[in-house]
Order: C-alpha cells, then structure tokens, then sequence
C-alpha cells in the first residue's frame, strides 16, 4: 500500500468517484437521524401537555404527528439503504477492476514471488470483506456515531446536570469501541493472511489431483488441510473471543446510563425540578442507542476486517512496476528482427546470475538454436526479448532500439512466444488460436493451424474449430496443445518468433511434421529455439551452447562437430548411432 496512506481513506476515495449516490445517501441517513430525534419530544409533549394536563387533544395531535414522522422517516431510510447498497457493490465492482487489471499488468517477477490461491483470494474473500463494510456498513457506523451526537446535544437540551451523569457512560463506550477496533484489525489481518494460504492449499491439491491419485497422497493432502484449516479457525476464534469479551461492556454502559438518570433524575421529577416528561424524554434518549450500540460492536469489528482485507487488496494493486515505458516510448510499426545482445547480465531479484555477460547478435531472418543444461540460461534469454524480465546491466536491442525504449505493446506485438509450459483458455480451439489477434478471419485460423500441423486432428473433432478444451486443454494431448501454441503464435505474423522446447510435448513423428511446417516459417524470421533434441537444431544458423548463464561454443552444427566440445558430446550421445545406422 502507498506510504503514509490510511487504508479507510484511501477507501472513502472509491467512493468519492460516485457524488450523486453517496451525497443523497448520506443526506437520507441524516434526514432519517434528524426526524428520529424528534420523537422523544412529542412524546414528552404528549405527557406533559396531555397526560399531566388532560388534554386529549394534545394526545391524539402528538399521536397524530409521530404517525406521520413514521411515514418521513420510512422514505428516508428507503433512499439510505438503497445509496448505500448500491455504494456496496458499486465499491466492490470498482475495486475488483483495480484488482485484476493491476494482476494482468504485473510483471513476471511479481507473479514467480506470488501464490495464485493467494491472489484469488484476495479477489474474492478480502475484496467480500471490503465490500460489506464500505458502503452499508460505513454508512451505518456513521449514523452511530451521529446518532450519538445528537443524543448528547438532545440529553444537555433537556438538563445541563442530568446530561453531563448520562453522557459519561456513553462517552465512554465510544472510546472503548475504537480502541476495540483498534485491537481487532491486525487479528482479522492474520485471519485473512491465512485464508490466503488455506486457499493456496486448496488451489494447488485441485490443481494436481493427478499427482495426488497417482502418488495415493489423499490422506497427506487431507492432513495439509485440516493443519491450515486449523490455524485459520484458531486465528479466527482469537477475533471472536475478542469480541465477545467486550460486547457485554457495551450494553452495560447503556444499562448504566438509565440507571444515573433514574437514580438523580427521578427525585428531580418528584419535586418539580424537571417534568416527567422531560425525565421520560431522556430516558428515551439513551434507549435509542441501545440498538446502535450492539451494532456497534458489529460495525467496529466489520471495520477491522475490512481494513485488514483492504490492505491486502492495495499491496497487490501498489505492487511496483519492475516492467515499465519510458516517456516518449519509440512506436514500432514494423521490425525486421535484427536482435543484439550487448553484455547482458541477469538474476532473479538480486539472486546469482543466471546469465552472465552476453555478448551476440542474431541478424535478421536467422535461425538461433539455444542448448545447454538445466539452468544454463536458456529460457531466461527467451524471457527477456518480450521484456518479461528487464537486464540487470547490459542491453538487448532488435533493429538497434533497446527494448527499454519501446512501448510494451508493439514489442510483444512482433514478439510471438510458444513457452514450454503450454496453457489455453477454458473456450474453443478456434478461440485459443485467434487468442492474440482481434477478429481473426477464419481462413487465417485455419492457415496458422495447417502450418502448426494442427488442422487434421482438429478436423477430425465432431466440432472441429468449435471443439471446446475444457480447464487448461484437458481434453487435448499433450501433442495437440502444443500444436495449437504454435498456431497461436504464427498467426500474429511475429517478425521475432521465440520457441522455447516447443517439441517437448510431441512423438518422433509429429516432431518431424511440425519441423518441416516451420522450416518455411522460420526463412522469414528472427527464431530463437530451445531444445533438447539436436535433430531440431541442426538447420540452425547459428547453435549456442550455454553453461552457467555463458555462451561456452557457438557456431553452426557442422562447425561445432569439428571443435570436438560439449556439443559434440551431445551428438554422440544422441545422434550419432542414428545417423550411421541411417
């Protein structure tokens, strides 16, 4: 959250961007108040001028117009509680986009530090918590609070003494109810904490049900579980027991209040000093808090609550930007894909390095293969062409402007990616596809799906294009998923096209199928690939083999067999005994 800033008010801003509602809202709520207030006094009115005096009149006047501050006050507490409703969800509906736009333009790093059982719940339960008290809630605590003013300026209207006896209790509540809120908020801030990770569990157990059928870890995942569940109702009991310990407090204050009135006001009213009316009137008074003040404790902990599951929601939405535009970024029309690294260093946040001082270009329309071992930097490079990750030092141009200085949605527009983990949406195969082009024509599709090798099993579907995937393509092979990737990103036409094991996923002989569909592709473009079979890479025009975040050999296939390296251990361990039985 914004250094300084109090989460309440950064709160009451949301609902500052709707005047018209929160103005009339709280006007009714002060209308309905004000109206309220009036009615101790036709009743004191009513005893004193009717029934002291024997006046019917009075009574049925007094009777008369209390029917008719009913009536006012029902249409006033209608618009109360239809603004503040409305503020509700309003407030709610506004603060998830903040949410999940600040999600969707968070960077990389952000998301490889975050849990996304976390994150969901942060939209969903902490945003709820939110929710329920700033619009309604907040509104009705302000009434309290106003309610109680006027309270106290009715109770000195009456009797200066019997007021200054009455209000201390009162006085005294209020304060107790802050500093209860006050106690409460960092006890509901570790019961949202902790939901955050129950929710985690629970993301993560469904997410890899296979794993856990596969491994019969059902009785470990119930053990996860019931630990976390544990914890999160304990933290919740805490809150609980905090409240309850200070609810009965908050009826005794009133209790106490009518008892002082009664004890030095009740003489007062004997001998004269003041009317039984006014007497009554008081007493009034205080019993009109009464319900507010059980609320209040309700409101207070909905307060805490709210601000702890705010505070929440604001730390992810004030997440800094690590991946940002310069002023006056440089508009990319068009990229011929001539791609430079100059002394490129890089660690995840501030860790090692896990590439070290690059040094290399790829010129335009080339093939680059990239291979190493595990963690020798390979989809790190990748991952920082479309700026997922910025250089830690060092710079990384295409067609010689650095990508720092170019606006992020051009360059990812002539960055096209197939990452190794493939993910497609929960929609239809054609969707997936056009997923990066607007109003994609269906000869396209089908065109980018024919080149991906993707077209004849999709044709094969009852559906075809219009076969629907399920969660994250379950209903597809591991194969047919990659081949969609692959059509997704041919067709935004990318002059860059990055493949990071992009035939990791296929057999023998539906990797040759899609070689020989992207060999053509691959004549027009900037390719960088990543793979652990060297039957991919060598058309490659240029072969980087890394080791520890360096480039260790280089060079074609041709020229790396006769260095006798690394790379030439990889042959021989791979292909050789292929190609001399061939």
């Amino acid at each position: 959250m914004k250094t300084g800033q109090n989460v309440y008010l950064r709160l009451f801003g949301y609902l500052l961007r709707n005047i018209p509602h929160l103005l009339f809202g709280y006007a009714a709520m002060l209308a309905a108040l004000l109206i309220n207030l009036l009615v101790p006094q036709v009743v004191k009115s009513a005893i004193d001028r009717g029934l002291a005096a024997g006046n019917v009149s009075a009574l049925i006047e007094s009777a008369a117009l209390i029917l008719g501050i009913a009536a006012i006050r029902g249409v006033m507490a209608f618009g109360q509680r239809y603004c503040g409703e409305w503020l509700t969800h309003r407030v709610a509906y506004d603060l998830r986009n903040d949410f999940f736009n600040a999600i969707q333009l968070a960077t990389m790093s952000f998301h490889d530090r975050s849990q996304t059982g976390d994150l969901m719940s942060r939209a969903t339960s902490d945003t709820a918590e939110t929710e329920r008290f700033i619009g309604m809630g907040l509104m009705d605590l302000t009434a309290v609070f106003v309610l109680s003013l006027g309270v106290g300026v009715a109770l000195f209207w009456e009797d200066a003494s019997l007021a200054l006896l009455a209000i201390g209790p009162i006085v005294l509540l209020i304060i107790w109810s802050i500093r209860f809120g006050r106690r409460v908020r960092p006890i509901f801030k570790a019961v949202q904490e902790q939901m955050g990770l129950l929710s985690n569990t629970m993301q993560e157990s469904m997410t890899g049900i296979t794993v856990v059928k596969s491994f019969a870890r059902e009785e470990y995942e119930f053990e996860k579980f019931d630990r976390e569940n544990d914890e999160w109702f304990l933290r919740r009991y805490k809150g609980i027991l905090e409240w309850g310990n200070n609810w009965p407090f908050f009826t005794f204050c009133l209790a106490a209040s009518v008892f002082l009135l009664l004890w030095f006001g009740g003489p007062k009213a004997i001998d004269g000093t003041i009317s039984v009316g006014s007497l009554f009137a008081m007493i009034w008074y205080v019993l009109m808090l009464n319900g507010p003040s059980q609320r209040l404790g309700f409101l207070v902990n909905l307060g805490a609550t709210a601000g702890a599951s705010a505070s929440r929601v604001f730390d992810t939405i004030d997440a800094p930007a690590e991946i940002t535009e310069r002023p006056g970024a440089v508009i990319l029309n068009s990229v011929r894909g001539d791609v430079v690294f100059d002394g490129v260093c890089f660690g995840y946040q501030g860790g090692d390095r896990i590439v070290d001082n690059l040094h290399f270009r790829v010129k335009e329309g080339q093939t680059v293969a990239l291979i190493g071992p595990t963690g020798s930097g390979k989809s790190t490079i990748i991952n920082m062409l479309p700026r997922f990750y910025d250089p830690n030092e060092g710079s990384i141009r295409i067609d010689g402007v650095d990508l720092r200085d170019m606006r992020l949605r051009d360059l990812r527009h002539h960055v096209g990616v197939v990452m190794q983990d493939i993910f497609l949406f929960s929609t239809t195969i054609r969707e997936n596809i056009a997923y990066g082009v607007r109003n994609a024509a269906e000869e396209d599709i089908v065109a980018a799906a024919k080149t991906a090798n993707a077209h004849g099993f999709i044709s094969g579907f009852a559906d075809g294009y219009d076969t629907w995937v399920g969660e994250r393509g379950v209903s597809l092979s591991g194969g047919q998923k990659q081949r969609i990737a692959i059509a997704r990103a041919l067709l935004r036409n990318p002059s860059v096209l990055l493949l990071d094991d992009s035939t990791s996923s296929v057999d023998t002989e539906t990797e040759y199928e899609i070689q020989q569909a992207l060999t053509a592709l691959m004549q027009e473009r900037t390719t960088f690939v990543i793979a652990h079979r060297l039957l991919t890479l060598k058309g490659a025009d240029q072969i980087f083999v890394l080791e520890n975040g360096t480039i260790i050999e280089r060079g074609t296939h041709v020229e790396l067999l006769d260095s006798n390296g690394a790379y030439r251990n990889l042959y021989d361990l791979q292909l050789r005994s292929q190609e001399e039985f061939r």
